[in-house]
């Protein structure tokens, strides 16, 4: 593992079911160790020429930043937007025993 910093991968989605969907899909896959769900967001954006105002429902995955490309991939192939928002967000420090925790449950499955 050469790159064992700890990332915040922030999502946004349309939907709390499409938050739990790819948050689900995310840890099962070992791709993140934890997923937060805040739902109720409003976003406001241009897109096509124009001035949008949508809710959006926002994920923080916890994960490797060796992970990054995989997960990035991966909520690529699940949203349902055309660019969704996938930004890593360094950590400055991180618990010990949280830390420990994180690296056993990303990556591969234990055997």
């Amino acid at each position: 593992m050469s790159d064992t910093s700890i990332i915040f991968a922030y999502l946004t989605v349309g939907s709390p079911e499409e938050a739990r969907h790819i948050g689900r899909s995310l840890v099962e896959e070992r791709l993140a160790a934890c997923v937060n769900i805040f739902d109720g967001m409003t976003s406001i954006y241009p897109w096509q020429d124009a001035i949008e105002e949508a809710r959006e429902t926002v994920i923080i995955a916890k994960t490797r930043g060796d992970l990054f490309d995989a997960l990035a991939a991966r909520v690529r192939a699940l949203h349902s937007y055309t660019t969704p928002c996938i930004v890593a967000l360094p950590t400055a420090r991180i618990e010990a025993n949280y830390l420990a925790w994180l690296l056993a449950e990303t990556g591969p499955s234990p055997t």
